[in-house]
């Protein structure tokens, strides 16, 4: 359902049974206000992607929904509770997040790595069990790493590390998966078989996923819904056909398009034409 670049999306599109959404989400940084009075509910077992122009305000929309960053006013809600009022441990049983730029201690291999992810399933005095070694060489399985099990992180290509980040978040075994930007640093073909591996997730698991990214076409092809967004505000939401419009990506981008449908998968294709953004600066 698009609102249209500029109009805010009112309550009437927040779903009664979406596990995570915000309401009146205001979130920045310091003195600098990012996100302003922003409503958004995720769509349940479905892939949504996240579109907008760089600074738009995609990343820390999920570091919010996250709970990584505090509101400075509006509530984010996961299975109708506040989230500031759910134990962190137990958030990280049901959302997992994948940041753009994760970091990890120098020398770390790649199962210890995504043996991480299992720490809010493990209790302080516990060992590692059955159960988390599974987890561990499903995700590994999942991602195609698992040759890579006992290799130095920082011996990896970026595209290697950033399937590798991906195990981490998939060993968390959630039901909710935020992932910004996850084909980071991967070439098309790796790109295709993370967003496959997505698409798996829901279609297979019933995962709710939702995603960041920057290549519209993919985002188009792989997601369910798409929710754009430009200057911190929510100006659209939709499935792809019908957010992905000429009036809307000269609007949201700058940028001049003809749109084709794709003749394979059926999702709108852009064919860009040029851009607007020069002539605006």
């Amino acid at each position: 359902m698009t609102t249209g670049t500029g109009e805010r999306p009112n309550r009437k599109f927040l779903r009664a049974h979406s596990r995570l959404r915000a309401e009146g989400l205001s979130v920045g940084y310091d003195d600098r206000l990012i996100i302003e009075n922003l409503d958004i509910a995720i769509p349940d077992s479905s892939v949504t992607t996240i579109i907008g122009p760089n600074g738009c305000g995609k990343s820390t929309l999920l570091r919010a929904l996250a709970r990584l960053l505090p509101p400075r006013s509006g509530t984010v809600y996961l299975d109708d509770a506040d989230i500031t009022t759910i134990r962190p441990k137990a958030v990280a049983r049901t959302l997992g997040l994948l940041p753009q730029n994760p970091v990890a201690p120098e020398g770390l291999t790649v199962v210890d790595l995504v043996s991480r992810g299992r720490h809010p399933h493990q209790h302080w005095y516990s060992q590692t069990s059955d159960a988390d070694r599974a987890a561990v060489a499903r995700a590994l399985e999942q991602t195609n790493t698992a040759h890579l099990a006992d290799r130095p992180l920082d011996s990896l290509s970026g595209g290697q590390r950033q399937r590798v980040w991906i195990a981490l978040t998939l060993a968390q075994e959630t039901d909710l998966l935020l992932l910004d930007e996850p084909t980071t640093y991967l070439d098309l073909a790796h790109s295709v078989e993370v967003l496959d591996l997505v698409a798996t997730l829901r279609a297979e698991h019933g995962k709710t996923v939702v995603m960041v990214l920057h290549d519209l076409n993919l985002a188009a092809r792989y997601s369910d819904s798409l929710f754009v967004m430009a200057d911190g505000a929510m100006v659209a939401s939709g499935t792809p056909s019908e957010v992905i419009t000429t009036e809307l990506l000269d609007q949201a981008f700058g940028l001049r398009s003809t749109i084709i449908a794709d003749p394979v998968f059926g999702a709108p294709i852009i064919i860009p034409l040029g851009s607007h953004v020069a002539e605006r600066t």
